[in-house]
């Protein structure tokens, strides 16, 4: 069976009302309760985007992201009653696409997936019209296979991380304002800034040499950021 949204949540009643409305609007969504039974759904089925909450019964929903990171590339967004700056910076960092704070608005929810969904949907994950792959000898931009290469090693990002980085690249030279980034590469106005910088970290992390000292991403204070081509800097 494949699904548009698996919600993984120990808080049935909530798990099963954001099912019955995701159905409701046409997002086929199906909701397991525990890591255990997440595991067995995916083993048989397959899912184009997981709501994960991070407090499972049977173990941490950090855990299982970095589990299902290992063999699937599909958006991950978690779904929790934490809300420290922390829960949210490791949640990114171990390959979560977003964080969204309980309660939520289901509308508000529902609009953000259908907004995931079509980011990562059939035929559009190409990249930018503008954009082409990229090769200075250090850093390469496969766009066919959605790779990165840092001096000859294949660096591991996210979905969202390489359209990020795509994006920049496609825009070299210029500053990019952050909202230029929210309505390009997430599509959507409901990503914070705290989101956007996590993404940013983890990128230079990946392809500066020197993450503190970058040279490729420079943040324009209060603004945005600016891929700076090789030659410009």
């Amino acid at each position: 069976m494949k699904i548009d949204c698996l919600i993984i949540d120990d808080e049935q009643e909530l798990a099963d009302n954001t099912c019955e409305y995701f159905n409701m609007f046409d997002v086929k969504t199906a909701a397991v309760y525990s890591s255990a039974e997440a595991d067995e759904f995916l083993k048989s089925n397959e899912t184009s985007l997981v709501l994960l909450d991070i407090n499972l019964s049977d173990g941490s929903g950090f855990e299982l992201c970095k589990k299902i990171r290992q063999t699937l590339n599909i958006p991950i967004l978690f779904i929790s009653a934490r809300n420290t700056d922390d829960d949210k910076i490791i949640a990114l960092n171990i390959g979560g696409d977003d964080y969204i704070e309980k309660p939520y608005s289901l509308g508000v929810l529902l609009a953000k997936v259908k907004v995931v969904l079509k980011r990562f949907g059939s035929g559009d994950t190409a990249a930018p019209a503008e954009s082409a792959d990229f090769d200075d000898g250090y850093l390469r931009m496969d766009s066919v296979n959605k790779t990165v290469f840092v001096d000859g090693t294949e660096k591991k990002i996210t979905s969202i991380e390489w359209k990020l980085l795509d994006y920049l690249i496609a825009n070299r030279n210029r500053l990019v304002t952050k909202n230029e980034i929210f309505d390009n590469v997430w599509n959507d106005k409901f990503t914070t800034d705290g989101t956007l910088n996590v993404h940013i970290r983890k990128i230079r992390e990946a392809i500066e040499k020197d993450p503190q000292d970058p040279k490729y991403i420079v943040t324009v204070w209060k603004e945005g950021y600016k891929f700076i081509a090789p030659g410009d800097q």
